[in-house]
């Protein structure tokens, strides 16, 4: 059944998540999946990590996808993403031609697939893709929430000297 099947991998996009708070990164997650059984890649944020503004989760599990299967088009792969792309991520998934996307929670600031932008489906580029939204929602949302909010406490205890001290 395709949504125990999306739910299934969603979970692997998760725990890279986690793994990728666990580093100090954004905690998102992805993974790429080919003929929906076969795992070819799964990633978690990578910017602080790699000291590398494209390395996010998807970029970095299209990378490895992509190595792992010889070829960069990845026209049999589902895509599976705890937040929505980013127009960078976006624009890369259109790039490797991947036949479906996953994702668990919008993202109402960045996201390119259908909270600001759609490029995953805009008939204006050469490739689009079937798009799933929503899977594991509240777990995937969840995660950013508190990784934010606790990022914002530790914020708000830092006291900046003052200039005459």
């Amino acid at each position: 059944m395709q949504g125990d099947r999306d739910a299934y991998w969603m979970g692997r996009a998760l725990a890279a998540a986690e793994e990728a708070e666990a580093r100090g990164e954004v905690p998102i997650g992805a993974c790429v999946v080919i003929n929906d059984e076969t795992l070819l890649a799964v990633a978690g944020n990578r910017t602080r990590t790699d000291c590398d503004p494209t390395a996010h989760a998807e970029i970095v599990a299209l990378r490895e996808a992509a190595r792992s299967f010889g070829n960069y088009r990845l026209t049999d792969a589902v895509v599976y993403s705890t937040i929505e792309p980013c127009a960078m991520c976006a624009g890369a998934l259109v790039q490797a031609r991947v036949r479906r996307l996953v994702y668990g929670a919008p993202d109402e600031r960045f996201g390119a697939v259908a909270s600001q932008f759609r490029i995953c489906d805009s008939s204006s580029l050469n490739h689009r893709m079937e798009i799933t939204p929503g899977v594991l929602e509240a777990e995937c949302r969840t995660i950013m929430q508190q990784f934010f909010r606790a990022r914002r406490k530790a914020d708000a205890g830092c006291q900046i000297p003052d200039a005459s001290d």
